[in-house]
């Protein structure tokens, strides 16, 4: 019962809610990503979002870029910060643009998704990512 009523912070049970945080996080926008790089490469004409004067092929590459390749990173862990920086956008888009006549309900996930991305954007990926491993490696080369 200490543990749970516990208000420090440690930071093991730290790097591993950034692991899980990530992970889940990259797969779950994949699976909104997938479906879109599947319309993108399609022979099906594309019907997408044209958002600030950008044809529609060219916002749903952006979207596929974002959703599914920043999303690999991420949940690898690879240059997890610049890989949220689309991501992020990608969700104001959605918020604050394409549902920003839609109710709350409707918006919320893309929310969501925005919250999540600036939390790795601000934590960074953490121990268990490839960018501590590089990190590491680069600083203690004894240790490579």
């Amino acid at each position: 019962m200490k543990q749970v009523l516990n208000k420090s912070l440690r930071l093991g049970n730290t790097d591993v809610a950034l692991v899980f945080i990530r992970v889940t996080i990259a797969l779950l926008m994949l699976t909104h990503g997938l479906p879109k790089l599947g319309l993108f490469i399609s022979d099906e004409p594309i019907v997408f979002a044209s958002v600030f004067g950008m044809s529609q092929s060219v916002s749903l590459e952006f979207t596929v870029f974002a959703e599914v390749f920043c999303s690999i990173l991420i949940l690898v862990g690879l240059g997890t910060r610049f890989a949220a920086i689309p991501l992020i956008f990608t969700m104001a888009v959605a918020v604050f643009y394409i549902h920003s006549a839609d109710p709350f309900s409707i918006k919320e996930m893309a929310a969501l998704y925005l919250l999540g991305f600036t939390f790795l954007f601000i934590t960074g990926g953490g121990k268990y990512s490839l960018d501590n491993i590089i990190r590491t490696r680069f600083l203690n080369p004894v240790y490579a």
